[in-house]
């Protein structure tokens, strides 16, 4: 499986990252200490390699388009950061195929590939072929009011978070479930045949995917899903029932949450970006977006590995002595 290639909706086993490497498209943390010392390695890398990159000039600030995927592509993105400089790289693929590989500057790293201090040969194994990429669905999310529905998507590789804003307190939530339509690239959902699935009183709901089933979703009690497991996942935020629990579903399905709550002052937050500030009456659509993002990682960071290593799951206790 190259790393340009089409690939079917749900495909999602991992391929051997193959194909020339001669441009790369670089996203950075500008907070980062000593980033710009990092950037300039990569380029002395690439350099050295004949492969031209082509630099972020806002790094995030969020004033436009700062590397248009779409009107110039490049053979990979690096994103040097966290988990968030990752996720905004992500964003900027929306549409193509361009694989993102991550290098962690920050702390925890869950999506990243190669630790900073092995930039270098981290890169080397990417562009020989050593590497391996995987395709990971994402989700996007609309607003939908009195069945019409807003032309703007919002794309999630990690979750879509409906929840209260200003002060911490429950709010009355709905939630429905349906089939997504078969062209869903057309944005054709049928909001007449959706099931309520019921209502209830929290902070606040996540819908998650495979792939965000380890961030905000799992601190919120939910369950970690590998992520070759076609699910969503949706997990209310500090319930006010014992019997509201985490609910996964399948990945086709299409998910609306509502507030009971006519005065209520609610927003969404997509992937840890507040994107929309909810109306009365307004209520948010989330279903699967039908091409996914082709994360890249070596071949000894496995999904367990990584949870073993950077969310110490399941960790022995040290030997008495």
């Amino acid at each position: 499986m190259t790393k340009g290639g089409s690939h079917p909706p749900g495909e999602s086993r991992p391929g051997r990252f193959s194909g020339s490497v001669r441009r790369l498209g670089v996203v950075y943390r500008e907070h980062t200490p000593d980033v710009l010392g990092i950037v300039d390695r990569l380029k002395v890398w690439a350099a050295a390699r004949d492969i031209s990159v082509d630099v972020e000039t806002e790094a995030g600030h969020g004033l436009g388009t700062t590397l248009d995927l779409i009107e110039n592509p490049v053979d990979l993105v690096v994103a040097l950061g966290g988990d968030g400089t990752f996720l905004r790289a992500s964003r900027l693929a929306v549409g193509t195929d361009i694989p993102v590989v991550g290098v962690n500057l920050g702390r925890l790293g869950f999506l990243t590939a190669i630790p900073d201090v092995h930039l270098e040969e981290g890169l080397e194994k990417v562009v020989s072929g050593d590497a391996v990429i995987e395709h990971r669905f994402r989700l996007h999310a609309r607003i939908e009011m009195e069945g019409v529905i807003t032309g703007e998507k919002f794309y999630a590789l990690n979750d879509v978070v409906v929840h209260t804003t200003g002060a911490a307190r429950v709010t009355p939530l709905t939630l429905s479930i349906g089939a997504t339509a078969s062209r869903v690239d057309e944005d054709e959902y049928d909001l007449d045949g959706m099931e309520d699935v019921g209502s209830f009183a929290a902070d606040g709901v996540i819908i998650s995917t495979p792939t965000g089933s380890t961030a905000y979703s799992m601190s919120a009690g939910g369950p970690i899903i590998v992520p070759e497991v076609e699910a969503i996942v949706v997990t209310p935020i500090c319930p006010h029932s014992l019997a509201v629990r985490p609910l996964v579903v399948p990945a086709h399905a299409t998910l609306r949450v509502g507030s009971l709550d006519p005065g209520g002052d609610h927003q969404v937050t997509v992937d840890g970006r507040v994107v929309y500030k909810l109306d009365p009456g307004q209520q948010v659509i989330v279903s699967r977006e039908s091409r996914p993002m082709s994360l890249v990682r070596l071949p000894e960071q496995t999904f367990f590995n990584t949870m073993r290593r950077k969310l110490n799951w399941a960790a022995r206790p040290p030997e008495r002595t």
